[in-house]
């Protein structure tokens, strides 16, 4: 996954398997594309709470269960009230 390379340094969405939506800075990655985030926060969403930000600090996530990478505009992120969202949570991804 060498387009990773170009998230480094960056704040990135990953979406991961079990359903789970994690926000930081992409310290770094490798040939497994497993991921380092620093400053990392996981967005915890309800249909009937606003969006709860869980601080992870550094976190290492394992490249098998990531779903989706995406990169985070800032200011647009910054503007947005998470508290005034509603959003069922992803569901896991089940197999079989």
């Amino acid at each position: 996954m060498s387009s990773l390379q170009g998230y480094v340094d960056r704040r990135v969405l990953l979406v991961l398997q079990d359903g789970r939506a994690i926000v930081g800075v992409l310290a770094g990655f490798d040939q497994k594309s497993n991921i380092v985030l620093a400053d990392s926060k996981e967005r915890v969403y309800s249909a009937d709470e606003g969006v709860e930000e869980i601080p992870l600090g550094l976190y290492l996530v394992k490249g098998e269960m990531i779903c989706l990478v995406g990169e985070i505009d800032e200011d647009i992120d910054k503007s947005v009230d998470l508290a005034t969202i509603r959003a069922d949570p992803i569901p896991p991804i089940r197999y079989g």
